[in-house]
């Protein structure tokens, strides 16, 4: 299926090509069998023990995204069940950016890794996978109140800073998860690559406004509880799509919190089942919370405490003057005065000048190609701001455009040049350009050297907000960072193939129906070359519980499967829930 093709949906269609760059096609005809064995297996266990336990917008929430128990779901089925919320769906290639990942929540957007996990990892995968994305975080995202959170962390969470050790754990995190699920992946080297993402854990410095920010989503959209601390239901989507976890997590022994703005003290490993979950009373409360922690951010903070998590950085980030004129690029340079205000902020490369997170015309990478540099302030003997100022108030201090001008600072920097140009937007003057232009400190010390280009100088009082990332991702062309490592899709050799074979044969049986005495062939064959599989002989045994038919092949399928789960102790769990549901089947009007 063409990637192209959903962008029939709204919500699709709308996002901008930095984020387009991570979509892949979903290649639905790459799903085998056992893929859709392993999808209905857990799907049925979801149905079977999440009624109970789960959030209760979560069975019909799981129609409403366009998902079924018989088969994985197709992009644009998703598409279409979704598009009826307001929402959309895309598949990319696995872990992406964080960044990356708000700003699709912020577009109403789920992100879906395109692969599902192998059979040996049904329980749970740490690499994302169909069914972590579609059936864990797709259906609740039918309750309001929900997605409004959901979309509206993305808004705050697409401002976040984050450093390159961000980056550098994204990366480790993301070598682990594929290299968790390659077939007969080398033990020491997933030893090495845990071992690495630890290290990075421990030593990623002062955490990033994202780094707390992942923390939050982590302790509420992918494994938050709600309602009542002593009888929580799962929201969580970890927790939702993890047929293991689901169940362990409601033990006594994994301490249940309230969910506050502390929950960004805690940390999380994703190779591991979680030592404590916090519970929220409402949705509302995650907004509660979240606003407390966006009010510390520098999006909200501005100043040179935002400055200064710009510089520290070391990405792309945008300060926004008070007159609404918007810098992005590298920070690599920050003046104040005594009482700590900016005085002179200053980036390094490539940088633009945008008004409402539109670049102004002339004022794209291409013009500022070497950084640019500007005063922050109000004029000396003037109460009202410059940007307040009218053209008429310009003349009467001797800036008019063709005229020489010079501009005192209370900060004690002074800018003279010729005035060139003087552009308003929305009442407010938001930048003067000068030619031949210097500008020097309080002591006299060059801060900008005459040259023969045009000097565009930034007006505004204060630096209002300071966020990461470009004012206009799309014309600035901001590149988010995308790894260069691709997940790792098997080639299977002939037994593997065969035994995809036998499963659909089940797989036929169960949907169109016909007589049985294939399904005690198709048993011989795991029996004499797939000795190792338990779940097509689960289904075969569930056609044949099912319809009451073949007793003695029912008994000896039986008997197998009991004998492994005692041989086998890490299959005891899952032939036991298997055997669970042949007894009680989901209600069928849930299936359809």
């Amino acid at each position: 299926m063409s990637r192209f093709n959903d962008f029939n949906n709204p919500q699709v269609a709308a996002l901008p090509a930095h984020l387009k760059q991570f979509i892949v096609d979903q290649h639905y005809e790459h799903y085998t069998p056992v893929d859709h064995a392993v999808w209905r297996y857990v799907m049925r266990q979801n149905y079977s023990y999440l009624k109970d336990v789960a959030y209760y917008p979560y069975i019909p929430g799981l129609h409403k995204a366009g998902l079924t128990i018989e088969k994985i779901p197709s992009l644009q089925e998703m598409n279409d069940a979704l598009a009826k919320i307001g929402w959309g769906a895309v598949t990319v290639d696995g872990f992406i950016p964080p960044a990356a990942f708000m700003e699709y929540q912020a577009y109403r957007v789920l992100v879906i890794a395109a692969d599902i996990r192998q059979l040996k990892h049904i329980e749970y995968t740490p690499a994302p996978d169909i069914i972590h994305e579609s059936a864990g975080h797709a259906p609740i995202i039918a309750d309001k109140d929900y997605h409004e959170y959901l979309s509206y962390f993305g808004s705050i969470g697409a401002k976040a800073m984050f450093s390159s050790q961000d980056f550098e754990l994204y990366e480790a995190i993301r070598a682990l998860s594929i290299l968790k699920e390659m077939p007969d992946a080398d033990n020491d080297e997933i030893k090495k690559a845990e071992e690495l993402v630890y290290y990075r854990q421990q030593h990623i410095g002062e955490p990033s406004e994202m780094a707390l920010l992942s923390r939050l989503h982590w302790w509420t959209v992918e494994y938050g509880l709600i309602g009542a601390l002593d009888n929580p239901k799962i929201y969580g989507a970890g927790l939702l799509s993890s047929i293991g976890e689901s169940v362990s997590c409601m033990d006594p022994s994994v301490k249940k919190l309230p969910y506050t703005i502390d929950a960004i003290n805690y940390t999380y490993d994703i190779t591991k089942t979680q030592p404590q979950l916090f519970v929220t009373p409402t949705f509302n409360n995650l907004i509660d919370v979240l606003e407390t922690f966006a009010d510390t951010m520098s999006f909200r903070v501005g100043g040179a405490y935002g400055l200064k998590k710009a510089i520290e950085s070391k990405n792309i980030c945008t300060a926004v003057y008070s007159s609404g004129l918007q810098v992005s690029g590298v920070f690599n340079d920050l003046m104040t005065d005594k009482t700590g205000q900016p005085v002179f902020i200053k980036t390094a490369g490539p940088s633009a000048l945008s008004v409402n997170d539109h670049q102004i015309s002339g004022h794209g990478k291409d013009n500022h190609p070497d950084g640019f540099s500007s005063p922050v302030g109000k004029l000396k003997g003037h109460n009202t701001a410059l940007e307040n100022l009218t053209i008429s108030d310009l003349n009467n201090i001797s800036i008019a455009e063709g005229e020489e001008g010079i501009l005192n600072f209370n900060s004690g920097i002074t800018v003279t040049g010729l005035v060139k140009k003087i552009l308003l937007s929305n009442g407010k003057i938001q930048l003067i350009s000068f030619e031949n232009c210097t500008i020097k400190d309080k002591n006299e010390k060059l801060l900008f050297n005459p040259s023969p280009g045009v000097y565009d100088m930034a007006v505004g009082e204060k630096i209002i907000s300071v966020f990461g990332g470009a004012a206009d991702k799309q014309a600035f062309v901001e590149v988010t960072y995308k790894s260069n490592s691709g997940t790792h899709h098997r080639d299977y050799d002939n037994n593997i193939l065969e035994l995809h074979k036998l499963y659909q044969q089940v797989r036929n049986r169960r949907q169109m129906g016909g007589d049985f005495g294939f399904l005690g062939n198709v048993w011989l064959q795991l029996q004499k070359r797939h000795h190792d599989d338990w779940l097509c002989a689960l289904e075969i045994l569930e056609i044949l519980k099912h319809e009451g038919v073949e007793p003695a092949l029912a008994l000896q399928i039986e008997t197998f499967l009991e004998q492994k789960a005692i041989n086998e102790p890490e299959y005891k769990k899952l032939i036991s829930d298997g055997f669970y549901l042949i007894e009680h089947p989901v209600e069928q009007k849930l299936v359809v």
